[in-house]
């Protein structure tokens, strides 16, 4: 039988499912007709863990995204430091695990500390002043339905995101969309930019 994928998602109040076609491109087969059916049968909106094994879609559903608007941070080396660019999203357990606490978003970086690969949960996106920034292809990090979405409709700066500076800084990934965590020093992010990315990562086809 073939290894199940695994994705969240979202069920919107509206009963869409935002980045619908990325996330059936990550379960892969025919995972997006199972994901019409799911979404045309579910009895109430929310957060789902979903995984495929090429005949069956499995869903389980989740009390709350692991982000919200305002929390702190605190920065620790990633678990896959050692490791060089983008993989599949790993389902639980796995070395994340090791790296969360409830409240908190722990903000994954370089074995040195100076740079941000990915959150504990989410994709980081920077803004330089004048362009979107994104982590270089080569940072280990899990392979982000968001960050591809930004990377496909909006222009990007690929290069280093400092650990330390005053980048302003989102965490994004396909549940919450955008989230501001509250990091003492960094400048607010541009709230028309996000604006425009809260529209992007709502869309199912983006």
């Amino acid at each position: 039988m073939t290894s199940p994928t695994y994705t969240v998602l979202r069920l919107t109040e509206q009963y869409s499912i935002p980045l619908l076609h990325r996330h059936a491109a990550r379960l892969g087969g025919e995972a997006l007709g199972a994901l019409q059916h799911f979404r045309s049968l579910a009895p109430a909106p929310g957060i789902f863990r979903v995984s495929w094994d090429g005949r069956q879609l499995t869903t389980l559903h989740l009390p709350k995204s692991r982000l919200s608007e305002g929390m702190p941070v605190r920065a620790l080396p990633s678990p896959f430091a050692g490791r060089q660019g983008r993989f599949a999203k790993p389902a639980p357990p796995n070395p994340y695990d090791a790296v969360r606490m409830d409240g908190v978003a722990t903000l994954l970086t370089s074995a040195d500390g100076a740079e941000l690969y990915e959150s504990c949960s989410a994709t980081v996106v920077a803004w330089n002043g004048t362009a979107l920034v994104l982590p270089p292809v080569e940072a280990p990090a899990v392979a982000s339905l968001a960050e591809a979405a930004i990377e496909a409709h909006e222009q990007v700066v690929r290069c280093p995101v400092p650990a330390a500076g005053d980048w302003p800084l989102l965490l994004v990934n396909a549940v919450v969309r955008t989230c501001a965590p509250s990091i003492p020093g960094r400048r607010p992010f541009p709230p028309e930019v996000r604006a425009r990315l809260e529209a992007l990562l709502a869309r199912e086809d983006a």
